[in-house]
């Protein structure tokens, strides 16, 4: 009688097993970049105005540059450097988690994203209620010869037309403007998510808030009154905030503003390479 293979016979022998990825490919295409998208993970942030953390899910791409004569790379791989991880990535590990998928995908260069919600508490301007406000953060990092890490974040705030404030005997239309930085540091220089954001909402008419009372909301009114600025004012100031910033080495920025009487919205753009001037 032929009695039944243990669980260790049974076991597949990985070894023995084909491996596509790896076989060579006739067309000598190399690809900049193939991996894995969108997926959801918690990461952990330090919150230097509380001396605490704040805890979030993140939008992960992680991804490797293919030589032209690998067929394919190793998708669960990328999994793996998440796992080893567990609970969660912290931020200061970001380029660690790069070195990571460079290192278990044998890949010459790595790349990896995050996207996610970031709460900033912030008070009202006049009657000093609180609230948090949610603002997009993004990290980049990229390993290959060398290491870089770009940090973005984008920023609700208000505008309003200096052109409908000029021509008009009252009022002036104003319109909600998102503000996107995208910065590089200056080697050895870092700054927080709300050293950013400080500098980066001072640039628009005036700031939006997530709390507002009645002298609060007159506060907001007036203030955008007396401040109006095109979109392209505001990426002006922008620049000119960013290029005072010694911490910061290249920036990007733009400003998409939500027009309240035409049915399309006002955008600019600048971008600036610091070292380069």
């Amino acid at each position: 009688m032929t009695t039944s293979s243990t669980t260790a016979d049974s076991t597949p022998d990985r070894s023995a097993m084909p491996d596509v990825q790896s076989s060579a490919d006739i067309r000598h295409i190399a690809i900049d970049k193939v991996g894995v998208k969108n997926i959801r993970y918690p990461i952990v942030l330090q919150c230097p105005k509380t001396g605490g953390k704040q805890h979030t899910i993140a939008r992960v791409n992680m991804y490797v540059g293919l030589p032209h004569h690998q067929k394919g790379t190793h998708m669960s791989r990328f999994l793996e450097v998440l796992n080893r991880h567990h609970e969660s990535i912290q931020s200061d590990q970001i380029m660690d988690v790069c070195h990571d998928i460079q290192e278990r995908l044998e890949a010459e260069e790595s790349h990896l994203e995050l996207q996610f919600p970031y709460f900033i508490d912030k008070k009202a301007p006049v009657s000093g209620q609180p609230g948090k406000l949610d603002i997009e953060v993004t990290f980049e990092a990229t390993s290959n010869s060398h290491d870089d890490f770009v940090m973005g974040i984008k920023v609700p705030a208000t505008s309003l037309c200096p052109c409908s404030k000029e021509i008009s005997e009252y009022g002036a239309h104003n319109q909600r403007c998102e503000m996107e930085v995208k910065v590089r540091f200056t080697k050895g220089q870092y700054m927080w998510i709300e050293d950013l954001f400080e500098i980066v909402e001072q640039c628009a008419s005036t700031q939006v808030f997530a709390v507002l009372k009645r002298p609060d909301e007159k506060w907001v009114t007036e203030r955008a009154f007396e401040n109006p600025k095109f979109v392209e004012d505001i990426v002006r100031d922008l620049a000119i905030a960013l290029d005072a910033e010694k911490r910061i080495a290249w920036y990007q920025v733009n400003s998409e503003n939500y027009e309240s009487i035409h049915n399309h919205n006002a955008y600019a753009f600048i971008e600036r390479d610091k070292t380069q001037a």
